[in-house]
């Protein structure tokens, strides 16, 4: 798949799965373990900007990654590296992600609101 520009929704993702996550300090980070979900932010290429995100830990020491934002052009294979603070937690080579921003506007459109014959078969209660 070609976007048509480098801005197109089909390059940007607000979920992705990284193998099991190497941690530095803590393994994994108590809050963590202990909410089964933690805050933090992460970034996948060297100089980009810090994303806020939520992880979630999976039995296998995998994370599952939902990012407050899209962020564009997440390529499997890359590694996801998680930051609190100044403090970097460790990273995880991502696996998998979700569909695109793009992906979810067209799922979108297609389930907004039932035809017009559903809603005429729907009786009042009296």
């Amino acid at each position: 798949f070609k976007a048509p520009s480098t801005d197109h929704p089909a390059l940007y993702r607000d979920l992705l799965r990284t193998n099991r996550v190497h941690w530095i300090a803590e393994e994994p980070p108590a809050e963590l373990v202990r909410e089964k979900m933690m805050e933090c932010h992460f970034r996948f290429r060297h100089q980009m900007a810090l994303v806020p995100c939520v992880l979630t830990l999976n039995q296998d020491g995998s994370v599952w990654v939902t990012l407050v934002k899209p962020a564009r052009a997440i390529t499997p294979g890359q590694f996801a590296v998680f930051y609190k603070g100044d403090e970097c937690l460790g990273s995880g080579k991502i696996l998998r992600i979700g569909p695109s921003v793009y992906t979810m506007q067209q799922g979108k459109s297609r389930e907004e609101s039932p035809k017009k014959e559903e809603t005429d078969k729907i009786e009042p209660v009296t």
